[in-house]
């Protein structure tokens, strides 16, 4: 995950496919907040702790990952509220928080830690609390991208639906977001499988910020996407992003 989270802390404040999940993720979990702005939130994998800034609009916001240099990359950008921890065992007591996080975390967990995972997150939350998840979505847009972040699987909608309702969890809502780049991303993922996917120093290449009006047009076309999904949810997309609920 080195090279994933080196890449991410150089791209994340300006690559278009950053800026589109922020402008997707920021009103679920406005819904999931349900107004208020004094809740506890938890960002369960957060990398270097750059969402917190969404969660903070809400309440008080933590975030724990496992990876020293991600978390390091979060403090050297003054990022305070950071720990060391593995989502698989969440070292904080039950129902502590009222919204919990998990952003394109859980794909590249095994079967077992995947179920761990989301029954530490469940465990957590108060009851009625609110789980956002982001996950890498359809299979067949396996790619670069999926080396890079040793992706053990991509979601379908009822895939995903299935294994957070085993954990006891209500799925309030579920969309395929990225749906308007889908068939270039498509067409582009299937020539890397033709011709091999690279490794993961050569893939770091896939999140490398475009050219300045590649990347802004790019982030204006998700921006726009991103105010249809208000209103409806996507069949199709690169991602999928899901409130749940605990009972």
């Amino acid at each position: 995950m080195e090279h994933l989270l080196r890449a991410t802390a150089r791209a994340e404040a300006r690559h278009f496919w950053f800026r589109g999940f922020r402008a997707f993720v920021a009103p679920v979990l406005r819904d999931a907040a349900a107004g208020q702005s004094n809740l506890r939130l938890i960002d369960c994998g957060c990398g270097t702790g750059a969402n917190l800034a969404l969660l903070e609009r809400h309440g008080r916001a933590f975030g724990f990952d496992r990876s020293a240099i991600g978390l390091r990359f979060g403090r050297d950008a003054g990022r305070t509220r950071l720990a060391r921890a593995d989502v698989t065992a969440i070292p904080c007591g039950d129902a502590t928080f009222d919204v919990a996080t998990s952003f394109d975390v859980l794909y590249s967990l095994e079967d077992r830690e995947e179920r761990a995972a989301i029954a530490e997150m469940h465990r957590v939350l108060k009851p009625g609390g609110a789980l956002v998840v982001n996950v890498a979505a359809m299979e067949m847009l396996r790619g670069d991208h999926s080396v890079l972040s040793r992706e053990v699987r991509r979601y379908s909608r009822d895939d995903l639906r299935a294994r957070l309702t085993a954990a006891g969890f209500v799925v309030e809502r579920i969309t395929y977001t990225n749906a308007a780049l889908f068939a270039p991303l498509a067409l582009a993922r299937a020539w890397q499988r033709r011709r091999g996917l690279h490794d993961e120093r050569e893939a770091q290449q896939d999140i490398t910020v475009p050219p300045a009006p590649v990347n802004t047009l790019l982030s204006v076309v998700l921006w726009m996407e991103s105010l249809w999904l208000r209103a409806f949810n996507a069949p199709f997309g690169s991602s999928l992003l899901c409130v749940a609920r605990k009972r």
